[in-house]
């Protein structure tokens, strides 16, 4: 099978992953990670992932099939960082749903769902960890199924919701209220890529969070 993923961002986490899965699969497949839409050539699956440009049908049809990981219970969180906004929200589980590129963002039929668990006390990469893996899973599921899964189409009696861009005016802490208010903002925001941050006294500062075991006090 010829299988390319479009990855936007050299420097994004996940790409560990999709490299590893792609040594894994060599063997069996060609597949190749790009990171504009102008390098993609064709090919049995497109797998988007963390994609920030707009795959326009002109692209799409360039593939028997294009799909999209998008980590939220969709038509619900459609748009940018669904599951940052839930967990930030209070989400004790997230969503991970495969589904077919369309014009309307985020609005195709589902492939595959996966709910995943969120402890309270998780920090943002170990929500990666998470999330990175079960979308593994489900490029695994939808290679080796690809001819058999049956696509569905969002649900109609749920109205869809959106999420908006994520800015760094997102990760500002409030240095007036407590940390336990503030937590899971905290806890989610990449302090290499996505800082918490707060203003005080004129002067702007960077929070960096990190687990400690009780031994280290």
């Amino acid at each position: 099978m010829n299988i390319t993923i479009l990855c936007s961002d050299a420097d994004h986490p996940v790409n560990a992953y999709l490299e590893e899965w792609i040594d894994q699969k060599r063997n069996d497949h060609t597949i190749e990670l790009v990171r504009k839409r102008r390098e993609l050539t064709g090919g049995d699956i497109l797998f988007l992932v963390s994609c920030s440009e707009i795959i326009q049908a002109e692209h799409r049809s360039l593939f028997s099939h294009t799909l999209v990981l998008h980590a939220s219970d969709l038509p619900r969180g459609r748009g940018w960082s669904p599951h940052i906004w839930e967990i930030v929200q209070g989400a004790e589980h997230i969503t991970l749903s495969l589904l077919e590129a369309e014009d309307k963002v985020d609005s195709g039929r589902i492939w595959l769902k996966r709910s995943i668990p969120v402890e309270k006390t998780a920090l943002w990469y170990e929500v990666n960890e998470s999330l990175f893996q079960a979308e593994i899973e489900l490029m695994d599921e939808a290679v080796e199924n690809f001819r058999r899964i049956e696509p569905y189409q969002q649900n109609k009696d749920i109205a869809p919701t959106y999420y908006e861009r994520r800015t760094p005016a997102d990760s500002e802490i409030d240095p007036y209220r407590s940390i336990a208010e503030q937590f899971d903002l905290l806890r989610i925001c990449d302090p290499g890529r996505y800082p918490a941050w707060f203003e005080y006294l004129g002067q702007k500062y960077k929070i960096v969070l990190e687990k400690a075991d009780h031994e280290d006090n």
